[in-house]
């Protein structure tokens, strides 16, 4: 007698949005000391609350807001300050490239809004679903409301007590935001091209950080790590 096979009804957008949020939840331990410090040091740079606010709220990239106010606080030209926050935020091209063969069936709209609120840990929480069989636009998109919510309710708090609050560098928290994206990155790397690309991205950073003024070497890392990528796809395909 034939077993009777139930099928699990796919959950509805709803669920995915809620899933993906939650799934992202447990980061904000790490994100929210962030948001207080950038806030804090916006402040003691010269912006007002409300210009404080509104960069969490319009640009929403962590390392690129630190560089705006420390170059707002070195009365840098308007235009430096949007062009280094440019060249800071291009890895998320990246980012987005490699989600875009997972959203292909979604609207330009959809892409395009995903791709405008990706953080590296709503980008990690994300591909690991898709590459799981288990993604979905919705997913992404509680994913990035999540990371989202926590940097706008992080800003506000570091803006209302940020002088009363401990700084959260000195007890480690710091440290949280770039280990947990680490640790949900690593266990994805199965294939030895992967394996290859992160150990020359990592050394590409280190290098650059160690010998590079600013910011550059975050981009110059990423792209020689997505060319030994794509040097090694080349190879795999001529075997």
């Amino acid at each position: 007698m034939a077993e009777l096979q139930i099928s699990t009804p796919a959950p509805g957008r709803a669920a995915q949005v809620r899933a993906g949020f939650l799934a992202v939840a447990p980061l904000w331990l790490g994100a929210a000391p962030f948001g207080v410090i950038y806030a804090v040091s916006a402040l003691a740079a010269g912006l007002s609350p409300a210009q404080t606010l509104a960069m969490s709220l319009f640009v929403f990239a962590g390392a690129s807001q630190f560089t705006a106010a420390g170059m707002f606080a070195a009365a840098a030209a308007p235009a430096a300050i949007v062009v280094t926050t440019l060249i800071i935020n291009a890895r998320h091209l990246l980012l987005a490239a490699s989600l875009a063969p997972y959203l292909r069936r979604s609207g330009g709209w959809v892409r395009l809004g995903l791709a405008a609120q990706l953080t590296d840990e709503s980008y990690a929480i994300g591909v690991r679903q898709f590459l799981g069989g288990r993604g979905s636009a919705a997913y992404q998109l509680g994913a990035n409301l999540s990371m989202y919510v926590v940097w706008q309710l992080s800003t506000l708090a570091g803006v209302l007590l940020g002088r009363a609050l401990p700084d959260p560098a000195a007890y480690g928290l710091d440290l949280v935001f770039p280990l947990t994206f680490i640790g949900l990155l690593v266990p994805l790397l199965r294939r030895r091209d992967s394996q290859a690309v992160a150990a020359a991205a990592a050394a590409l950073t280190l290098l650059g950080a160690l010998w590079l003024p600013g910011s550059w070497y975050i981009l110059l890392a990423g792209m020689g790590a997505s060319a030994v990528g794509a040097l090694l796809r080349l190879q795999i395909a001529d075997f």
